[in-house]
């Protein structure tokens, strides 16, 4: 995966999803679960590159951005549970994939709290 159109195609292909641009700044793209609406990817280019910010497990976090220099905490989002993957061609393709995914099926999760009748 080496552009934009290959990050919104690959998320697009997951089902169950679509593109949206909420900005002004039509640099943001937004990939988004139809069911809930959640975003599981923000897709936006800065220094030149294509990054892509998907939501981690905390224990993950960590583990993806010592093994790769181009995974860090995300930009604009909040660091404790999300990592921007900056597609400069350092990360394997299948790994890119893995953190997409992941950030697909955390967020496709109902996290409603569940309401006890007394």
């Amino acid at each position: 995966m080496k552009n934009r159109e290959g990050a919104i195609g690959y998320c697009l292909g997951m089902g169950n999803t679509y593109e949206d641009y909420p900005f002004r700044d039509k640099n943001w793209t937004l990939m988004r679960h139809i069911d809930n609406k959640k975003v599981f990817a923000w897709i936006f280019e800065k220094d030149g590159h294509v990054w892509i910010n998907v939501k981690c497990e905390p224990g993950l976090l960590d583990y993806w951005r010592q093994i790769y220099h181009s995974v860090v905490p995300a930009f604009h989002l909040n660091k404790d549970h999300w990592n921007s993957i900056i597609l400069d061609g350092t990360v394997p393709k299948e790994d890119i994939y893995e953190m997409i995914n992941q950030s697909y099926m955390l967020t496709k999760k109902n996290n409603s709290k569940v309401n006890f009748k007394k």
